[in-house]
């Protein structure tokens, strides 16, 4: 089985099924797993009494061993599983846990329900997805985070994921999912972070910039043939706009989507208690609602069949 086949019918699977919540009750998550071992690794190697320098190099060690660990179990389970009758159909479903298309529909879906019951329904569905403070946010904060969220996650939980399956297989999307949830645990700009977690986000950086990329000319390219949306405008807001953000990476697909749906993303939020003024991305209308969610949910479905399509065909051609 080719890594176009595996791609494409893992990606298909997800979307259908998305991770089953009685193989979740049971055995958990393989980013939970992941997640578990940085924990530890951090606790025990992230020391506040340690020097900067220090704190740095064991991050890069904790980076290290949790890469180590993640290649050596998949390469495991790769090899095993060409020895076991339809080993081809587990990997599959492992390679699918590691896609996040229905459960981010799903998040941001229940953000737009909510905030059309009321603003307290919106703000604790938002909390579930976003890490800014959620009481501080009006209608307009709301659906702006869950706009925000839904562009910069269709890279870092569904493109970024698919692109690394294709290249490298199964072991190839494990490697870039520890990478990210390491990123997202530790590689925090705050003074417990800021030294143990640079290697995790600098890596992080790394791994993302071709795939944040991507899902902006995706949701470029979608946009330009779904009517009421703008892919010119898309493109024209991501590279003109994506420089803004603080993140290397994020502003690619915000700044598309906020193009693509005639919306403006960004701007000021807080995060614990501190308010930050960031830079606006794209042109068009200042306040957002609910039924801006409804629009991005629809270019997100629409980009994700693109996506798959592309998958399916590669899978004909190479498979």
């Amino acid at each position: 089985m080719t890594s176009f086949v595996l791609a494409f019918a893992a990606t298909l699977l997800e979307r259908i099924l998305g991770y089953p919540r009685p193989v979740l009750n049971a055995v958990g998550h393989p980013v939970m797993w992941m997640g578990k071992l940085i924990e530890v690794l951090e606790k025990r190697a992230n020391n506040p009494a340690l020097s900067n320098l220090r704190r740095r190099r064991n991050g890069f060690v904790m980076l290290t061993i949790l890469l180590a660990t993640t290649a050596f179990v998949s390469l495991l389970i790769v090899w095993t599983l060409r020895d076991i009758p339809f080993g081809w159909a587990a990997q599959i479903f492992l390679a699918s846990t590691l896609i996040a298309q229905k459960e981010l529909g799903q998040a941001v879906k229940a953000v737009a329900d909510g905030l059309r019951e009321n603003l307290t329904q919106g703000r604790h569905a938002v909390s579930h997805i976003v890490g800014r403070d959620p009481d501080q946010l009006d209608e307009d904060g709301v659906a702006r985070a869950a706009v925000e969220s839904l562009a910069e996650n269709t890279s870092d939980g569904i493109i970024a994921p698919i692109f690394y399956l294709v290249l490298f297989g199964l072991p190839g999307v494990a490697l870039y999912k520890a990478i990210n949830t390491a990123d997202s645990m530790v590689g925090h700009k705050n003074e417990q972070f800021l030294d143990f977690g640079f290697a995790s986000a600098k890596l992080d950086d790394l791994a993302n910039f071709i795939p944040a990329r991507l899902t902006a000319a995706i949701f470029a390219l979608t946009a330009r043939f779904t009517p009421g949306m703008d892919g010119e405008a898309a493109w024209r807001s991501a590279r003109r706009d994506a420089k803004l953000h603080r993140s290397p990476n994020a502003g690619w697909p915000e700044a598309a989507m906020a193009g693509a749906l005639n919306i403006k993303l960004g701007g000021a939020r807080d995060y614990d208690g501190k308010t930050l003024d960031l830079a606006t991305m794209g042109e068009g209308k200042d306040f957002i609602e609910a039924l801006d969610i409804d629009r991005a949910l629809k270019l997100y479905g629409l980009s994700l069949t693109l996506t798959l399509a592309v998958l399916f065909v590669l899978a004909l051609i190479f498979g």
